[in-house]
């Protein structure tokens, strides 16, 4: 797991009298949003000695303000009351998070504003503060020699008594889930020759072991045995060979089965259809799928919802070599269909299908929801923050998309419409695997995918844009972000 996790507390604080090292304030710049009569003093004094106005960006630290034991108070502005939602009070918690990190503060006391100045509920407030501090509380540094950082060791969240009664248990529940999507993060992020698909499983399964789940890793043997035709011919160009990681969550008397299948790909170099400089440099993220599909079991676990979870992930390396297949290869899948090989960097949706089509006769789900670094078509048609979501069922569709705005782990539906599938006809296989035209690669690769599922419910997730960011957020550094875990928790909760 990340260094540390948050040591996250809903605690009834008196200002007056409490001795407090560091005070977080939220400031509105046309409206004031807490009710405590201390808070209100302190922005009071802030405004008139250091120019606070509460307008977004401002950051503004006074020391020992007043007559009681608050050591600092730094505020924070937000902008406009109106404009204010959970992402935005999410977003302040993170940022202040890492402003106490890179002030080498050990811990941090958030105010907590009066929801009745606000237009959202308690419960989003209180756990959209919790979610960023948590998920801003986090340092990737193992491969620095000098450790300049350290992650804070405790985050108070301020409470009434009302509060902290209801909300003290939801903690444990957001602390579950942001733990784990930092381990998914630091798992994008870890460098390929640390992670090629024979170590990656043994991450995986060493975490889930820890976690209490049931922990399958399949060799290569295992996959020639079960004819994986289309796995293996993308790993055969590497001299890492490929593995399939089972993680089973199975709570007595569960009625539905879930299934989760996350692309593996550990490297992807394109394979004999060589990406270009600039396409590489990040291509250790394109197993992202996999690594949030592990987070969610690894959440799941601590969740223990009453349905039955399954995370498959199909792991391999996608290299060029005298061994790797070629542009007009044809190979067999697992469940019969043949492929011709039109491009080799196309080759998350051939791994993918192996891994379903097998999902579903294994275990035979009520739903199974696949999530991949699969097109950059995706990215070019909604950008690098917001996941395409591709389903023909209207509900399972809708709920990603709810569970996205919920969680801020955006989701938009593209269409899946079967005139397109003409453009995988091929005149010597059963497909191609890739589109005989440019235009509509994600649509055309999510309609490959759904050759291999046949009436099961499914939905197929795009992250190829959101899985990795150039530069640090407010509550996510640069690097993987480990987006899906949350996401897919609140689906699972949800169905």
């Amino acid at each position: 797991m990340p260094k540390r996790s948050t040591m996250l507390e809903v605690k009834v604080v008196n200002l007056k009298s409490a001795k407090v090292d560091t005070l977080v304030v939220p400031v509105c710049e046309d409206r004031e949003i807490h009710g405590d009569s201390t808070l209100k003093s302190l922005i009071d004094t802030a405004k008139s000695v250091a120019a606070l106005t509460g307008k977004s960006g401002d950051v503004i630290t006074l020391f020992q303000p007043a007559s009681g034991s608050i050591n600092r108070v730094v505020f924070f502005g937000l902008g406009k009351a109106d404009h204010l939602n959970g992402e935005a009070f999410r977003s302040f918690a993170g940022k202040a998070a890492r402003w106490c990190i890179n002030a080498a503060l050990p811990d941090m006391t958030l105010a907590t504003p009066s929801v009745s100045e606000l237009t959202i509920d308690v419960e989003t407030l209180f756990r959209t503060l919790m979610e960023g501090a948590c998920l801003g509380n986090h340092i990737f540094d193992r491969y620095k020699q000098d450790k300049e950082k350290e992650p804070l060791k405790a985050v108070v969240i301020m409470a009434t008594g009302a509060q902290k009664k209801r909300f003290s248990a939801l903690s444990e529940s957001v602390a579950a889930v942001c733990d784990a999507s930092l381990l998914a993060r630091e798992w994008v992020t870890t460098p390929s020759n640390e992670k090629r698909p024979e170590a990656f499983a043994g991450m995986i399964q060493k975490a889930a072991r820890s976690a209490g789940l049931e922990v399958g890793v399949m060799d290569d043997l295992w996959l020639e045995k079960k004819q994986f035709g289309a796995m293996l011919a993308v790993g055969q160009g590497s001299s890492a060979k490929p593995r399939l990681v089972t993680v089973e969550y199975a709570p007595k008397g569960a009625k539905k089965t879930v299934v989760l299948v996350g692309k593996g790909v550990t490297f992807d170099s394109g394979g004999l259809n060589l990406k270009p400089s600039g396409g590489l440099e990040t291509m250790k993220m394109d197993m992202s799928g996999a690594a949030a599909v592990a987070g969610t079991l690894l959440a799941v676990a601590r969740l223990r919802p009453a349905v039955k979870v399954v995370g498959v992930m199909p792991l391999v390396e996608n290299m060029p070599s005298g061994t790797a297949i070629r542009p007009g290869d044809i190979i067999r899948s697992f469940n019969g269909k043949t492929i011709e090989i039109g491009n080799t960097d196309a080759e998350g949706r051939l791994i993918l299908v192996d891994a379903m089509a097998w999902a579903i006769k294994h275990y035979q789900p009520d739903t199974l929801i696949d999530l991949a670094t699969l097109t950059g078509a995706c990215v070019i048609a909604l950008g690098e923050k917001i996941a395409g979501v591709f389903s023909k069922d209207p509900s399972l569709a809708a709920a990603i998309v709810a569970a996205g705005q919920k969680t801020h782990e955006r989701c938009w539906q593209l269409p899946l419409p079967d005139d397109y599938k003409d453009l995988l006809k091929n005149e010597f296989a059963d497909l191609n695997n890739v589109s005989d035209g440019r235009w509509g690669g994600a649509i055309v690769a999510a309609l490959f995918l759904s050759e291999f599922v046949g009436d099961t419910r499914w939905a197929h997730i795009d992250i190829a844009g959101p899985a990795w960011s150039k530069k640090a957020s407010d509550y996510c550094g640069a690097g993987g972000t480990g987006f899906g875990v949350r996401l897919l928790c609140e689906v699972i909760a949800n169905l």
